[in-house]
C-alpha cells in the first residue's frame, strides 16, 4: 500500500514538474511537419503557445502561415498531465501522460476517450508525444489512425523570437 501511494506521488510531481517546465514554451515557434506511414507529405508549420487561466492551462495552436488548424491545451487534473487536441479533423481526442521522462524532457500520451467522433473508425489522434530538446527546439508526434492504417505527424519546431 505504501509503496503504490509513493509511486502515485512520485508521478504526480513528475507530472507537475513537466508541465512548469512547459510554461517556459510560451512564445512563437516556426519549424516543419513531416508525415509517415500511410499518409507521407511535408512542408512548414509555426506554432503559438500562451499561458491562461492563471498558470492552469497552456494553448497550443499549430499554424499555416498565420491561421490556426490545430489546437491542444495542456493541464493538469489533480496528478495527472492532460491534454485536449482540437483537431483538423473536427473531432477532440482527449489523452492522459503515460510516461514522463524528466532527464530526456519528454511526455508521451495515451488516447483516453473522444468527443464528436463521427463514426467509430474515423480518423484521429490516438497519441501523442511531446520532448523539449532545449529553451528554443521542440519535437511533437502525433500519432493518427485511420481506416487505411497508421500515420505519425512529425513535427520540428525552433522558438521564432
Amino acid at each position: 500500500m505504501l509503496i503504490a501511494i509513493a509511486l502515485a506521488a512520485a508521478a504526480a510531481s513528475d507530472a507537475t514538474e513537466y508541465f512548469n517546465r512547459m510554461h517556459t514554451l510560451e512564445g512563437n515557434w516556426k519549424g516543419t511537419v513531416q508525415w509517415t506511414g500511410v499518409m507521407t507529405s511535408k512542408g512548414e508549420m509555426g506554432a503559438r503557445y500562451r499561458i491562461t487561466g492563471r498558470g492552469s492551462a497552456l494553448i497550443e495552436d499549430l499554424l499555416d502561415g498565420e491561421q490556426p488548424v490545430m489546437t491542444s491545451v495542456y493541464h493538469l487534473d489533480k496528478g495527472d498531465l492532460r491534454v485536449t487536441h482540437y483537431c483538423g479533423a473536427q473531432n477532440q481526442p482527449r489523452l492522459k501522460a503515460a510516461a514522463i521522462d524528466l532527464q530526456r524532457n519528454q511526455v508521451r500520451f495515451e488516447f483516453v476517450d473522444i468527443t464528436n467522433l463521427a463514426r467509430p473508425d474515423a480518423p484521429h489522434v490516438h497519441g501523442l508525444t511531446l520532448r523539449m530538446i532545449d529553451k528554443d527546439h521542440l519535437l511533437i508526434e502525433f500519432a493518427f489512425i485511420s481506416p487505411a492504417g497508421e500515420s505519425v505527424e512529425h513535427i520540428s519546431l525552433t522558438r521564432a523570437g
